[in-house]
């Protein structure tokens, strides 16, 4: 099953930002979270609605960007 069935973009919901389909929870959300030290079971316990599922085609999402180059370039010092 593709990021697709788990992932869309509205631009009535959070201004066309992606989020998991049939919530308001951004991939932008997610990604804080992750990047913020909060574990996958935090995340489940917080947001019931969340399965490991949604995670994994957050990643796959992402994945895809960044084959497609929709990325911002980094310094080569970076």
């Amino acid at each position: 099953m593709g990021w697709e069935n788990f992932i869309v973009s509205d631009k009535d919901i959070l201004l066309g930002k992606p989020t998991l389909k049939g919530t308001r929870i951004s991939i932008e959300l997610i990604l804080e979270l992750l990047s913020t030290g909060w574990t996958e079971d935090m995340i489940f316990e917080s947001y019931p609605q969340i399965s490991q599922a949604h995670l994994q085609a957050i990643f796959s999402y992402l994945k895809e960007c960044v084959q497609q180059e929709l990325f911002f370039p980094l310094s080569k010092s970076a």
